[in-house]
């Protein structure tokens, strides 16, 4: 199994590893394919090993405009960074020149100051030997100002292990340090996702901070998203 990267947007794959010419890092979409120049920056454009990725250059499937509004083509995609393509993805290069994708932008929590990507703390959880799936939002915290919050499914062997919530949370901490230490896991026997198998981070949301639920009519098995939501105040609510 091998990452990539691309999006709907660009018409293409362009992060990606060659059959036979790269090495593969576990987790990595490696490098950018043969004739696409992408960077990861900071706040001010500038490069660094963590942060935003961009792309420094057109592509062949270059996306154009979007259909009807071409002011916000250019105001999502060029203004955030003048002269280069805005991704809205969080990524993370190393030594090697391979990158390392965060997720989205708008799912980077802000914890006492610390900026922690969903993904970062996701990864952390199914390298977990117990886990087999994670997904991770961040709720209010009048302290912190997001609180993190993790939905587990556990490996079949490992259900009836005590304390594994309180394991799961130090692994996570040793990982990426003590500020990502999740706030609440629930164990949970499915995550709901769309039919196309996209799990679906708001509703979680909704959940953990006690809203109505969103709309659900994409979701694959709409009761799923009901049983969380009685787990979840019977846990942390009653």
């Amino acid at each position: 199994m091998v990452d990539t990267w691309w999006q709907t947007e660009t018409g293409m794959i362009l992060i990606t590893p060659l059959p036979g010419v790269t090495s593969l890092k576990p987790g990595s979409a490696t490098k950018p394919f043969p004739g696409i120049e992408a960077e990861v920056v900071d706040e001010t454009g500038q490069p660094a090993k963590k942060g935003y990725l961009v792309l420094t250059r057109p592509w062949p499937a270059t996306l154009r405009t979007i259909y009807g509004d071409p002011k916000r083509y250019v105001k999502e995609y060029w203004k955030r960074f003048p002269g280069v393509y805005f991704t809205g993805d969080g990524c993370k290069k190393d030594k090697n020149g391979y990158f390392w994708l965060l997720g989205r932008v708008d799912d980077v929590m802000s914890v006492a100051g610390h900026r922690i990507s969903t993904m970062e703390v996701e990864s952390a959880l199914v390298d977990h030997p117990a886990v087999a799936e994670a997904a991770v939002i961040g709720k209010s915290d009048e302290i912190k100002g997001q609180a993190i919050v993790a939905f587990v499914t556990l490996k079949n062997e490992f259900k009836v292990i005590t304390g594994i919530a309180e394991k799961l949370k130090e692994h996570v901490a040793q990982k990426i340090g003590a500020i990502a230490r999740p706030a609440n896991i629930l164990l949970t026997y499915e995550l709901s996702k769309t039919r196309s198998g996209k799990i679906m981070r708001r509703l979680l949301r909704d959940i953990a901070e006690g809203r109505a639920l969103g709309d659900t009519v994409a979701l694959a098995d709409p009761s799923v998203m009901a049983m969380l939501k009685q787990q979840y105040e019977e846990k942390y609510e009653a």
